[in-house]
């Protein structure tokens, strides 16, 4: 069954309002759950900053400009994590309470605030004004489930005692911990903001977390002794999933132009499952001795290659490398990595292990190389190469480098002989849960379902029936 996205069925009494933090790996998920609302017929607004504001697209969602204070360029302007987020704070909470008060003088006052867990702000917003906040956490429930129990003191920081135990999770060693708590003093600000996400948490009438039961039914046992967690995922385009919402084959949101008809045409000339795709995300800055050990090892695997590279990472490559690699590589700035993913000639994708290229690689079905390099992509890469087994970890060395020949083997892994069978085996099994999880019927549907019925059944009062 296909749904509109939006038909005049709208239930006027509820109106959602969704704001992520201003970064392209928040943004993502949290549009794409306001379009599964509006496809349920609920009435949502977006609400981000200046500086985002333009690159949102989604059909039948509002969009409303809020401040974080360095309305110009964001982060880049401020230039400092500190500044940023206090200043996103002060601003942001002014302007959120604006836009719930030019609503309330309309026919469909803003009911609820779904907020980036990144903001905690958001929900005093929300209970400031009498209505309800739900607090959406765009990273995996095994993370959710460690930061909090640091943030109630359950686990200390820096952790000395190895491998850490956590409910739910693997024994987790020192590579498999997010860098905040490996190195606790390299990132006091982001520390920080990750433990914020757990400070009223106790008051969010809600709690969603961006992953399914199949995927991490057993770390949710050990999370839901902390809070309520829902899971509502994946948050991926519906196209790629159950194909329910029509025309949803982007998120609707970028921040940069992708080269998609350029990479297109190159994939088109390659064999089925020959090609690596290889992307590091939005923020991640290799080490100059990474980036060489990377792209020679990548020269030397002679596999055919299709490289995401930020022209200010494009700078760190070896000499003439680009010359020397044309015949079987091309290297873009940017690209719809989701296009990409879903091309029969891509054979497998080597990734930084970001929560949503975990979650992407896994809907579409695309066996993994891990080079995770800072904050969750650590344990992403554990859960990837030891629990869901749909990939390999190439080893670092003492200075936490993946050497090239490390990574050739790793690659070869993945691309050819018996191992290989086996993680496409087990990767096309996850593409087909993640497809049932979304769909009509799915635990992450049922979830998404909950939510929106209990948005209904308020009383004349405005208390939520039998919540």
């Amino acid at each position: 069954m296909v749904v509109q996205s939006q038909n005049n069925n709208v239930h006027n009494n509820v109106h959602v309002l969704v704001i992520p933090y201003p970064a392209q790996g928040h943004i993502s998920p949290l549009i794409q759950f306001a379009k599964r609302l509006v496809s349920k017929n609920i009435k949502t607004t977006f609400a981000t900053t200046h500086y985002t504001v333009k690159s949102i697209t989604a059909p039948n969602i509002a969009v409303e400009p809020i401040s974080d204070g360095f309305d110009q360029s964001g982060f880049a302007q401020a230039n400092d994590v500190q500044l940023f987020l206090t200043s996103f704070k002060s601003n942001g909470s002014k302007t959120l309470s604006n836009i719930v008060q030019k609503h309330q003088k309309t026919s469909t006052p803003i009911t609820c605030i779904v907020y980036d867990s990144f903001l905690p702000w958001a929900l005093d917003v929300a209970k400031k004004h009498g209505i309800y906040g739900a607090a959406f956490f765009t990273n995996s429930a095994a993370v959710c489930n460690i930061f909090c129990r640091i943030h109630r003191g359950l686990i200390d920081v820096p952790v000395d005692d190895l491998p850490l135990i956590v409910p739910g999770l693997p024994p987790l060693e020192c590579r498999d911990l997010p860098s905040f708590i490996r190195f606790p003093e390299s990132y006091p600000a982001y520390m920080a903001m990750k433990l914020s996400q757990f400070s009223n948490l106790n008051l969010a009438d809600w709690t969603f977390v961006n992953t399914f039961q199949a995927l991490e039914g057993e770390v949710v046992k050990g999370l839901t002794e902390l809070f309520p967690a829902k899971l509502i995922g994946p948050m991926v385009p519906s196209y790629y999933l159950d194909g329910r919402i029509k025309g949803d084959k982007g998120y609707g949101a970028s921040l940069w132009k992708p080269l998609s008809e350029d990479c297109i045409n190159w994939l088109e000339t390659k064999p089925s499952k020959s090609v690596a795709y290889v992307s590091f995300g939005s923020m991640v800055s290799l080490t100059l001795e990474q980036m060489e050990e990377i792209a020679c090892g990548l020269e030397q695997s002679e596999v055919n290659f299709l490289w995401v590279l930020r022209e200010s990472e494009q700078e760190k490559l070896p000499k003439g490398f680009k010359e020397l690699i044309k015949e079987n590589g091309i290297i873009v700035t940017w690209c719809n990595q989701l296009e990409l993913l879903a091309h029969d000639a891509v054979g497998c994708f080597v990734t930084h292990c970001g929560w949503n290229s975990t979650l992407e690689s896994l809907s579409l079905g695309v066996p993994v190389v891990c080079l995770p390099q800072w904050a969750d992509q650590l344990p992403d890469a554990k859960f990837l190469e030891e629990i869901w087994e749909v990939g390999v970890r190439p080893k670092e060395d003492e200075n936490g480098v993946v050497k090239r020949g490390e990574f050739v083997e790793g690659m070869k892994v993945v691309m050819e002989g018996e191992k290989s069978e086996i993680i496409r085996r087990n990767v096309r099994e996850w593409k087909k849960l993640a497809r049932e999880a979304v769909s009509e019927g799915g635990s992450s549907d049922k979830n998404i379902n909950d939510f929106v019925d209990q948005l209904m059944k308020k009383d004349r009062n405005g208390n939520l029936s039998g919540y």
